[in-house]
């Protein structure tokens, strides 16, 4: 490392000297939260439709779970999955978690039997907390192959009255006989476990990812991991203590775990939560509680931006507004911008370093490569190190594309009871990500694409992602993504699979208008053939409603490659 060109950290000029001062950051979220609840006890630390739980309540409450769940023979370590929307149960049943001194395993509430099995069982997890509906529907089933001992189930129309339907439209059912009602346990006034408080090299959480290929792998998350990422957060997209903080992207995902929950409760505060996505929902969110910062996937802007009550006053109160966990195409940030005001900030990280390891700092705006269009993600923070590498690891110079590695305070340790896949992600504690990408001279990171999404058209390399942004240029498209397919003659061939904006009177000034087809894909074919070389524009353009996502809006081209 002391001869690499990345050592001399060329970012550094890029960030102010507030961004580069070290950050002290607290032990674990329970730690950041005593001491917000010392600060601001009657603060709201949680608002939910038109639900309030203060910091003081909120400790209280997720002490009680921390009783129970030590009093069910959790122990130091132990897992205990939480697989919730996001609800103040989620974040009652997480602090409780780790005051009882537990490793927490968050799952996905759009996981199927199989996947949420393969956790369990992988993991050893001794509890679970899910809400009742899924239990009755097949989590019961699913725990019964499984290490688990019990199970704590919830309503997630509790801590509220309000019963958006467009969201939270279910029926309430009966706690099931064979479970404990988490709302019910927090309300027993239980004191939580004494010297539990987490210590900050414990696993925090086995967060599942598929990483480049083959079977989901627990990213082991370290408390303190979690914590220098949260204060950079912070302190370098600072928003006033106390403000409101939106959960855009859900808490199960690494990105609202640390860039919403534990920022904000370093903060001290209020973090709104509404359930799950829906355009109509948050945007009445933002207006009822003008909050200050939100972090989401670009497909999430894109779905505001297209509905049909959406004006800048929605947006007005945002000091900081960022994107992460899917690319995110220039024309969306100047899109956006003309239309609502605010600049979105680019970001890029990974589960496996704990959310960010790069960013745009807000006095800056991310440069476009000239060459190939490519948004750049930002610079990494000063205790990072990102380098490009080739083939054989080793360094390319500035400019060359090359796979990108990562190592900082923010990379864990490894995969849980994975040695094998450690080593080969992890070598000499760097975070091997399977990302393709370069760095200029001055630090500016951009991402081309995952190593395994490029197309080899008779023998030249197509990224999907420069395609993208070529399609994200034109008018009529609102979402794009392109694949490689089979070709008797190329051996691969370019497709893109496209979503269109909603067309009709005032659809340009509001997103509003009926949906329905305003390009052929010929035509947009045609536009990309005239902006591409002739290797790289899609032989086949197919246009879909909607394009699949994860349930944290990155658009799974995997499912694309292999329709059902």
């Amino acid at each position: 490392m002391s001869t690499s060109i990345y050592a001399a950290k060329p970012w550094l000029g890029r960030l102010s000297e507030a961004q580069r001062r070290p950050v002290h950051p607290q032990a674990s979220v329970v730690h950041a939260f005593r001491d917000a609840v010392a600060r601001a006890p009657e603060h709201p630390a949680l608002a939910y439709f038109d639900g309030r739980l203060t910091y003081r309540e909120t400790d209280a409450l997720s002490d009680s779970v921390a009783g129970h769940l030590a009093a069910r023979g959790v122990g130091h370590g132990d897992r205990v999955a939480v697989m919730l929307q996001n609800s103040p149960h989620f974040v009652l049943a997480l602090l409780g978690a780790w005051k009882a001194g537990a490793t927490v395993v968050p799952l996905n509430p759009m996981y199927k039997s199989a996947e949420v099995g393969h956790a369990l069982r992988d993991a050893g997890v001794t509890a679970l907390v899910c809400s009742d509906r899924a239990w009755e529907a097949y989590l019961r089933e699913t725990a019964a192959g499984s290490p688990l001992r019990f199970a704590l189930t919830a309503c997630e129309r509790d801590l509220q009255t309000r019963d958006d339907a467009r969201v939270l439209g279910f029926e309430r059912l009966p706690c099931p006989a064979d479970t404990d009602d988490l709302l019910a346990v927090a309300r027993q006034g239980l004191p939580a476990p004494a010297d539990r408080d987490p210590r900050a090299t414990d696993v925090a959480l086995i967060s599942y990812t598929s990483g480049t290929s083959g079977t989901p792998k627990g990213a082991m998350n370290a408390h303190a991991n979690i914590m220098v990422n949260a204060e950079r957060q912070r302190t370098g997209h600072p928003v006033a203590e106390g403000s409101a903080y939106f959960a855009l992207a859900p808490l199960f995902h690494i990105t609202g775990m640390v860039c919403e929950l534990a920022a904000c409760v370093a903060n001290a505060g209020t973090l709104v939560l509404a359930y799950r996505f829906h355009p109509g929902v948050v945007l009445d969110a933002f207006t009822e509680h003008r909050p200050a910062y939100t972090v989401g996937p670009s497909t999430a802007f894109m779905a505001l931006a297209a509905d049909p009550s959406v004006t800048p006053d929605h947006f007005a109160s945002f000091e900081v507004i960022s994107s992460g966990g899917a690319p995110l195409p220039p024309a969306l940030v100047e899109g956006f911008r003309e239309r609502f005001g605010p600049y979105i900030r680019n970001g890029y990280g990974l589960t496996e370093c704990t959310a960010p390891c790069a960013s745009v700092p807000p006095e800056l705006e991310a440069p476009v490569d000239p060459v190939s269009g490519t948004l750049s993600v930002g610079v990494p923070g000063p205790d990072t190190v990102v380098r490009i590498l080739d083939v054989n690891g080793d360094e390319v110079p500035f400019g060359e594309q090359g796979e990108i590695v990562v190592s900082g305070p923010q990379v864990v340790s490894g995969y849980w009871d994975r040695p094998d896949a450690t080593a080969d992600a992890f070598p000499g504690g760097e975070l091997r990500t399977g990302d393709i990408g370069f760095m200029d001279r001055y630090g500016w990171l951009y991402v081309v694409d995952r190593m395994k999404d490029m197309i080899n058209a008779s023998g030249f390399k197509v990224w999907p992602r420069e395609v993208e942004d070529v399609l994200y240029t034109h008018p009529a498209v609102r979402e794009a993504a392109v694949v490689g397919i089979p070709d008797p003659y190329r051996g691969e061939s370019v497709k893109a699979y496209v979503s269109l904006r909603p067309t009709g009177p005032g659809a340009g000034q509001s997103g509003s208008g009926e949906s329905g087809p305003a390009v052929t894909p010929a035509e947009l074919a045609a536009y990309c053939k005239e902006r591409l070389a002739a290797y790289k524009y899609p032989r086949e353009v197919e246009i879909l409603p909607e394009l699949p996502k994860t349930t944290s809006g990155k658009i799974l081209r995997r499912e694309l490659r292999s329709p059902q």
